[in-house]
């Protein structure tokens, strides 16, 4: 038996995917839960080296067998999170993560030096927004001086994992391009905003070079070899973002396939083999891991919202789906706007959710629920709407994260978005993305991704389904007027 290993360190957790490449099946999928450190003053953190534990953690679960049948390994990683190194390697503090929002000060102070809002999305592809990797470093600077003069390196969250692995400090162009300082358009480093961040600093001294194509970064070095009992000596790829290796898991490597990610936060992109850059500055302008662009749409609230609002009415997995099924479309007029966590598009870091519509007659577990599926969901089809008003065409949506799980929400999906919905057979997203971008740096094939992924991606066509015309023609109205109430929302916390 010979294996690739996907690891994909998401936010909430380590996940570990060995694929039997020969046989074509998964062998083992294991995974270990990730704490979070958040405040009411929107710090989101965790430290490094829980990452590392949990993928001690994680691989620990698997056969001592399948490990070592381990001929190549992949990482993906949770985007935007800023990893400062010193020069002994060290990480220099807590990592702020990608639905950290409290650097919204040090955004606006970035644009405002660059030249502004526009002017970032001119030049550069993207504004700088809360989450992105380069409010953080400014932050950074600011309010420890000491650390940041003595800060060697910095990497993304999949970079440190790669760093880990094999002592190589490394990025490649995907996951770079949610920093907010590579510039799409070339994927090199922006020094213009780079010196936005610090002026008195080189910070490309800071950064490795951006890797364009897939290949070996290195080799697992011996002791950590040892240390996860994994044969020494393995490749280990280029990496990429969660959102990345997911576009590779689900096999959107092409144009015609839009991918949704309902995971802790929601997704939508598609890939285009031409820059997208989006005046508005709603879609990212972000860069693929194979070679091509990938415009993206991203929410902070996606299962955080029906999460929380499970929590609520204390129901369990089981329960959650029942009660889905016994309440009605719109959620018999209960409107949800999933803020929670405050939104990123819109760009609103200090919002709030906020539940609307409630009476009498209609405040009951199962609409509540009902309505936290659907707001996440309308919050994802103006990202579909705005994709396609950019030139993407949707012949399909792979669905793919924790809300993919749900039947209901699968045909929610389709019915709010009048596109026919694919679940994949091999579902576990961007872990098994990474497997895949390891398979093609073993077998040298990495220019060939769309009949890679055509290889081993199949259909599953008990979960697929296509949109019902009548649940179509009733969403039309549904989502007009959630874009009301989400309008009236945004100017709560403008």
């Amino acid at each position: 038996m010979s294996t690739v290993l996907g690891i994909d360190l998401g936010t909430q957790g380590v996940k570990v995917v060995f694929y039997d490449f020969l046989a074509r099946e998964t062998v083992a999928v294991e995974s270990a839960p990730l704490d979070i450190y958040q405040t009411e003053e929107g710090i989101a953190e965790q430290q490094a080296h829980w990452w590392i534990n949990a993928l001690r953690q994680a691989l620990q679960q698997v056969g001592k067998d399948v490990r070592q049948s381990v001929a190549a390994i992949g990482v993906s990683g949770q985007q935007h999170g800023f990893v400062p190194l010193n020069k002994a390697g060290e990480v220099q503090a807590p990592v702020k993560l990608w639905c950290d929002t409290s650097t919204a000060v040090e955004c606006d102070a970035i644009m405002d030096d660059f030249g502004g809002y526009n002017a970032c999305i001119e030049e550069v592809g993207n504004p700088v927004l809360p989450g992105y990797t380069a409010s953080k470093i400014r932050w950074f600077k600011d309010y420890h001086p000491g650390l940041y003069e003595q800060m060697d390196s910095i990497l993304l969250p999949h970079d440190y994992l790669n760093f880990y692995l094999t002592g190589e400090r490394s990025m490649e162009a995907g996951d770079a391009s949610g920093t907010g300082f590579l510039e799409v358009k070339t994927r090199n480093w922006s020094e213009k905003m780079l010196a936005a961040i610090d002026p008195y600093r080189d910070l490309r001294e800071c950064l490795p070079d951006v890797k364009l194509n897939n290949g070996p970064i290195g080799e697992l070095l011996p002791s950590i070899a040892k240390e996860l009992a994994l044969p020494p000596g393995v490749p280990v790829s280029i990496g990429g973002g969660d959102n990345m290796m997911g576009a590779l898991g689900t096999g959107n490597v092409t144009a015609g396939v839009v991918t949704m990610s309902l995971g802790t936060s929601g997704t939508v992109f598609a890939y285009s083999d031409k820059p997208v850059i989006d005046r508005k500055g709603n879609i990212a302008a972000f860069c693929s891991s194979t070679g091509g662009w990938l415009p993206l749409l991203c929410t902070m609230n996606c299962t955080v919202s029906t999460e929380l609002m499970r929590n609520l009415v204390r129901a369990d997995i089981a329960g959650f789906e029942a009660q889905l099924e016994a309440s009605n479309r719109g959620a018999n007029g209960v409107i949800t706007v999933p803020y929670f966590n405050g939104e990123r598009t819109p760009n609103l870091p200090d919002a709030k959710g906020c539940v609307l519509g409630l009476d009498s007659r209609n405040a009951r577990p199962e609409n509540i629920l009902r309505s936290a599926v659907e707001g996440a969901t309308f919050a994802l089809r103006f990202g579909l709407d705005e994709l396609t008003k950019l030139g993407i065409s949707a012949e399909q949506i792979v669905l793919t994260g924790g809300g993919a799980n749900s039947a209901t929400w699968r045909q929610v999906v389709a019915d709010i978005c009048d596109t026919p919905v694919t679940v994949l057979k091999h579902d576990e997203g961007a872990g098994f993305g990474a497997a895949l971008q390891a398979l093609g740096m073993l077998e040298d094939r990495s220019d060939d991704w769309g009949k890679l992924v055509g290889e081993h991606l199949q259909r599953d066509p008990e979960r697929s389904l296509d949109p019902r015309p009548s649940a179509v023609d009733f969403y039309i109205d549904t989502y007009k007027e959630y874009q009301r109430a989400a309008e009236k929302v945004a100017e709560l916390y403008s």
